[in-house]
């Protein structure tokens, strides 16, 4: 069975980095009841993606190893401070001395 084709137009990063529409049926009619869907044109804009070297793939996995321990301190340090509630003197809530201390909120989804 053949999947009906979308009429969103999609969004693709450009080599500028800037994000433009991708043309879609640049023609802006309506299909008529005999054109078959499988057959529509669809242009796409090329992006070139340049391999890392070896030193960049290692720089990167050198920053993102300490992204991630920065990520973990942090963590503990927030248990810390909630778990000996430090926070009592200013605060009423842990909530409360995150959000106004650190900007930092939870969004819980229900």
């Amino acid at each position: 069975m053949n999947k009906p084709s979308s009429r969103r137009k999609k969004v693709i990063p450009v080599a500028s980095g800037e994000l433009k529409p991708a043309a879609i049926n640049s023609a802006k009619k309506a299909p008529s009841s005999h054109e078959n869907p499988a057959s529509a044109t669809i242009t796409v804009t090329a992006v070139e993606v340049t391999e890392l070297t070896f030193e960049e793939q290692s720089e990167r996995l050198h920053l993102e190893r300490r992204v991630e321990r920065a990520f973990l301190s942090e963590g503990q340090a927030l248990m810390e401070l909630r778990d000996r509630r430090l926070y009592c003197s200013t605060h009423r809530t842990f909530e409360e001395y995150c959000r106004e201390r650190f900007n930092y909120s939870c969004n819980k989804k229900v």
